[in-house]
């Protein structure tokens, strides 16, 4: 199904977000996930509710269009291209993401789901997704590797509250876009502080921005 061919792509994208190096592939792929996981309540059959629909254009529009062109902008200003020292190295993060979504698998197997539900996967995918989104934040030093991540653990958090979707979409959407639009701009913040004072975009400088 076509449900679950999104959202195997999506536990795919984990992989290479972890894996790559280049910031400006990491916000591709980024976007990516985030446009799949919008069009996946279509994907799940719900295009006959009006508010649903409505829903997705708001999340494909933020994260295949608003995101994107923050992003841009942040990077030329900073003008990074590479995370070339990350705290944890490229292959020891993909080895943890592949072991999480394993441990993924194993939890959502023992969950008290109810009986032939045709969610099975998305609580796997959506703790890989999470877990993904922290390995980015913990792990890697640029800022603007680290918004991915957080952008990463939103969409996580968006995945599991598609099972909630029909029940109350607009509570499930209205907080997670608010989470979103508040880390961009704090994100945007710490960016532009570290680059005016230091011309770095390294977030070890923070022990540095003192009053």
């Amino acid at each position: 199904m076509l449900r679950d061919l999104l959202i195997a792509l999506i536990v795919l994208t984990n992989f290479t977000l972890v894996a790559t190096s280049r910031i400006n592939k990491m916000i591709q792929v980024a976007v990516i996930q985030g446009v799949m996981l919008g069009l996946l309540p279509l994907a799940m059959g719900l295009g006959r509710h009006l508010h649903i629909v409505l829903m997705v254009i708001a999340a494909v529009t933020v994260k295949g269009w608003l995101i994107p062109y923050l992003f841009r902008r942040a990077s030329r200003k900073v003008k990074v291209d590479r995370e070339l020292s990350p705290y944890m190295g490229f292959t020891a993060s993909l080895v943890l993401c592949a072991l999480g979504t394993g441990l993924a698998l194993m939890l959502a197997s023992n969950l008290p789901l109810a009986p032939g539900s045709q969610y099975t996967l998305f609580v796997p995918a959506s703790l890989s997704t999470l877990l993904t989104g922290f390995i980015l934040l913990i792990t890697r030093r640029k800022a603007l590797s680290q918004v991915v991540g957080y952008l990463v653990l939103e969409n996580g958090i968006y995945l599991f509250g598609l099972m909630l979707v029909e029940e109350m979409p607009l509570l499930v959407e209205t907080g997670i876009l608010l989470d979103l639009f508040v880390g961009i701009f704090v994100m945007g913040i710490v960016i532009n502080h570290i680059t005016v004072a230091f011309d770095s975009m390294d977030t070890r400088h923070l022990a540095e921005l003192k009053d």
